[in-house]
């Protein structure tokens, strides 16, 4: 594989995943892209979920771990913490609990390579448990461009799919606000979309998604008020907001979903 597309920092908050995070490791160590660095940001588990890491880390000096002091109560700061920490010119966001294609990263550098992009997503499917998944091999990958319009109308870039320029995300960070806990990344999405032409998103699952009894995606009902929170605060570049269009994008963000993630599980 040629690996002239520059160093990737992975970066991955972590909180009690001790259940989890030895197959997301496995899945980042089994790629065939080879250069990367993964920041594992340990949120003040209390389970064990450092001790796993740390034997990951000993075996591997591509991994380490940043303990924080105090829990954030979301994922937003510890990836900030984690952009901040990259080493890389690209940065790839997975959360501890997912589960990545053996040629993902592969891919995602080939596309960004020839498109020009700065910002790459993937299809995901969604899964329970781990036997659940089938690697199939990539082909026939049609490329998708994501605009800004597109992305207001419903959220279509996976947050653990992603690969992008590291200055993306230090220009655009996550906001921490815990009202936006589960929609920081639409959010954080929507701004760097706006300032870009347009993102590519492969048409390929590449992204296993664990699905998890009790998780805040798994709310309809709380994602439509905290996508209404988020589209209702949202200042665009000219300094307006969205004003009676946040209701007409919450309905399709609603509409979509009900399809994608419930009768097909994927996105």
């Amino acid at each position: 594989m040629n690996e002239s597309g520059g160093l990737i920092s992975i970066i991955m908050p972590s909180y009690n995943a001790k259940n989890f995070i030895g197959p997301t490791i496995e899945s980042v160590l089994s790629q065939s892209y080879k250069n990367w660095e993964l920041i594992v940001i340990d949120d003040c588990s209390t389970d064990g979920t450092p001790e796993i890491v740390n034997t990951y880390a000993a075996r591997d000096e591509r991994i380490r771990q940043i303990k924080l002091e105090h829990n954030h109560g979301a994922p937003a700061a510890p990836r900030n913490i984690g952009v901040r920490a990259a080493q890389g010119e690209w940065v790839a966001l997975l959360d501890s609990d997912d589960i990545w294609h053996p040629r993902k990263l592969e891919f995602q550098m080939k596309h960004l390579s020839e498109s020009g992009a700065e910002f790459c997503s993937t299809q995901m499917r969604d899964f329970i448990n781990t036997d659940d998944i089938e690697f199939t091999e990539p082909n026939n990958i049609s490329i998708e461009k994501i605009t800004f319009q597109r992305q207001l109308r419903r959220y279509r870039t996976p947050t653990s799919s992603i690969v992008m320029k590291k200055k993306l995300l230090e220009s655009n960070p996550f906001n921490e606000d815990l009202r936006y806990k589960a929609r920081e990344d639409f959010d954080c999405w929507l701004r760097i979309h706006e300032r870009i032409d347009h993102s590519i998103k492969l048409g390929f699952p590449f992204l296993h998604y664990r699905l998890v009894q009790g998780q805040i995606s798994g709310s309809k009902i709380t994602m439509a008020k905290r996508t209404l929170l988020v589209l209702g605060e949202y200042k665009l570049v000219s300094g307006k907001q969205l004003g009676w269009r946040k209701y007409l994008y919450v309905f399709t963000h609603i509409a979509y979903s009900l399809y994608y993630r419930i009768l097909k599980k994927a996105l």
